[in-house]
């Protein structure tokens, strides 16, 4: 794990057989972590503040009383500045095959055994789970009285939270990461790029998403789609806004963060640039030339 621009105001572990098994983290933002789950899945539970996850195919935002199911692949987490809370609080909790291979005895359950099929999803975010929630709430209350913390307590908390997580709402697709929890998936170049034309993150973290280094990935990038991943990207997103000024009654404002733009002034100047047209005067002109 990598962290970046943020300070840990609180951490604490406990292990299994040497492993990291269960983590609580206390966190000021801004925050940032780069996740190489190679060989493991991850439980999150968000008990104050919002993350934001980004894998090669997807971004979810995991809010407060949230949890989140992570197969092994690359994740960079990360948690923005806000006035309410100014701190982020989560629990963690690993899933190692090892681990599994010894507490059920070899004898895995049949829903954590590998099904037929090719299932890409690599993370699913868990909402309102009351009993997710109380079990957070125990695991809690261990973190606060480590004595009576024992080898044979971890074990049963683990098992306990496998059980739960396939019996949520959300089952259909946690029963696919739980059953496939050690099989990555495996994305192109080309698919991370399309999976996040519009998500709005960095060059860099593109770049980390995909194992190479910036410049790599830019060299990379112009071989395959033949011009730099900034025009290409603007180019699209671009696309993007002026169809959805046609077609929809999204905001200024919302189509700009729909189409992955920072901030309303920066996609202003670039449609400018691009269509000669504000985006407002963009969408009056279209309109009065299909009236006419």
């Amino acid at each position: 794990m990598y962290f970046y621009g943020s300070m840990v105001a609180e951490y604490k572990k406990y292990e299994l057989f040497g492993k990291t098994l269960f983590e609580k983290m206390v966190i000021i933002p801004p925050f940032k972590k780069l996740t190489l789950l190679s060989d493991e899945a991850c439980f999150v539970h968000i008990i104050e503040g919002q993350y934001i996850s980004v894998s090669e195919e997807s971004v979810l935002k995991i809010t407060a009383k949230e949890s989140l199911l992570m197969k092994c692949g690359n994740y960079i987490a990360k948690m923005p500045v806000s006035a309410n809370p100014k701190k982020y609080e989560m629990v963690a909790i690993h899933f190692l095959p090892e681990i599994l291979k010894r507490i059920y005895d070899n004898e895995i359950p049949s829903f954590l055994k590998n099904r037929s099929g090719n299932f890409n999803t690599g993370m699913v975010k868990i909402t309102n789970e009351l009993l997710l929630q109380k079990y957070v709430d125990g695991i809690l209350f261990y973190f606060e009285n480590p004595a009576i913390v024992t080898e044979e307590l971890l074990i049963l908390k683990l098992k306990e939270l496998i059980l739960l997580l396939n019996q949520t709402k959300d089952a259909p697709l946690v029963h696919q990461i739980l059953s496939n929890l050690f099989s990555p998936a495996t994305y192109s170049f080309k698919e991370i790029i399309e999976a996040h034309i519009f998500s709005g993150i960095s060059i860099a973290e593109l770049a980390e998403l995909t194992n190479q280094s910036v410049s790599s990935f830019k060299r990379k990038f112009e071989k395959i789609y033949t011009e730099s991943p900034a025009a290409y990207f603007k180019t699209k997103r671009l696309e993007k806004a002026a169809e959805l000024l046609l077609i929809s009654d999204l905001s200024i404002n919302e189509i700009a963060l729909e189409c992955g733009f920072g901030s309303i002034a920066h996609f202003s100047k670039c449609f400018q640039q691009q269509y000669d047209l504000a985006p407002t005067k963009y969408r009056l002109s279209q309109k009065n030339k299909s009236l006419n």
